[in-house]
């Protein structure tokens, strides 16, 4: 099945709050739940859509994105005529390595708006975990009449004081207001990155905003529209969960989230897979003293002590009589003979020595940066 939508995702800007997560390596490169990559859930949210003309606004530090997505095989993206679009920042010739928001990278890459085909668009942040179904956002959107129309959720935990973007309705669903970083959100609306318009009229709303010195699509240009009237902007309620992953905290929760079954059969759902990377490896061995209680435990592994409420991604490795609980160990990491770990985060090939010790708070899960020894 093919929609008329054509699917572009803004990788965004780097966040100092993941720290050594997001130093090396573009928030929507972040490992996730054993296996995938944060990207891996928008591709296939799109794909899922019957979306098969994708582009990616990439940002710095993208060479871990790079060597997840490739070419697009994995979410069958790989076509001579349509599939995926890497756009590097270097695509316009006024940018270096970053762009100043997301207005400021649509105006740089007009020429895949331009080349596409699809009548309508839908633009997604890549800061963001959930599953949505376009189709269901592309219907609303029609059957309202709005010119563009913001996803959005009122889920709690999203709202942050002191930043975020939130936005009020009336009673018919139209946006009123919109605020940005409150130190006290006045709005029960989280926007959570994606909206949907047609692919002509946005690249008219771009030309227009970028020619009168604006830089940011939300902040300035949607502020503009909504003070002067000129297009309908609609709400689209995300009726699932929304992890929005801007800190060390944020991702550690979402990945914790995911060891409860209810979550998983939230984001993985049998008629919409999630795609990601193919690695070819052995299977987990388990030695004959090993435990693994209510953990996600990835291909590739070596455990001899044990995993309990914790995240093992491939080729890990736990040994001897080591205990490891409430953590994220990814790729490559070894755990050694007798050491006890909790509540961490380990990068790829990070080390723990023999007998090593290292317990966290689960408030503030301490992080072990890539390849590091402790």
């Amino acid at each position: 099945m093919k929609t008329d939508i054509v699917g572009l995702i803004y990788t965004g800007d780097q966040n100092e709050r993941l720290r050594e997560l997001a130093r090396i390596r573009s928030v929507a490169a972040l490992p996730m739940l054993g296996r995938y990559r944060l990207i891996d859930f928008l591709l296939s949210n799109m794909v899922n859509s019957g979306m098969h003309n994708v582009g990616v606004i990439l940002q710095r530090n993208y060479q871990s994105l790079l060597d997840q997505i490739g070419s697009g095989r994995e979410w069958n993206l790989h076509g001579k005529r349509a599939g995926l679009t890497l756009l590097p920042p270097f695509a316009g010739s006024d940018h270096g390595s970053n762009y100043e928001g997301l207005l400021d990278a649509l105006k740089s890459n007009l020429s895949f708006l331009r080349r596409s085909t699809e009548r309508y668009i839908a633009v997604c942040d890549a800061n963001m975990l959930y599953s949505i179904d376009f189709i269901d956002l592309l219907k609303q959107h029609l059957d309202k009449n709005a010119d563009l129309t913001m996803v959005y959720t009122k889920q709690r935990d999203v709202r942050r004081n002191g930043s975020g973007r939130y936005f009020g309705l009336d009673n018919d669903g139209w946006i009123t207001r919109l605020e940005f970083d409150p130190v006290i959100p006045r709005y029960e609306n989280t926007y959570i990155g994606a909206f949907i318009v047609r692919r002509e009229m946005l690249i008219d709303m771009v030309d227009r905003a970028t020619s009168q010195g604006m830089h940011h699509f939300t902040r300035e240009l949607l502020v503009r529209i909504l003070q002067d009237k000129t297009y309908k902007l609609a709400g689209y309620e995300l009726p699932g969960r929304v992890w929005y992953i801007d800190s060390v905290e944020a991702y550690y929760n979402a990945n914790m989230d995911a060891l409860n079954v209810r979550v998983r059969q939230d984001l993985f759902k049998p008629n919409r897979p999630v795609w990601t990377k193919l690695l070819d490896g052995m299977p987990t061995r388990y030695a004959s003293n090993a435990k693994a209680i209510n953990s996600l435990i990835a291909d590739g592994c070596i455990i001899e002590g044990t995993v309990e409420n914790s995240i093992v991604f491939r080729g890990a490795k736990i040994g001897p009589g080591a205990v490891v609980r409430g953590s994220i160990v990814m790729q490559d990491v070894v755990i050694g003979r007798d050491a006890e770990i909790e509540n961490c985060i380990f990068d790829k090939g990070s080390l723990v020595r023999d007998g090593g010790r290292l317990i966290a708070p689960r408030e503030y899960p301490i992080v072990v940066g890539k390849n590091l020894t402790i």
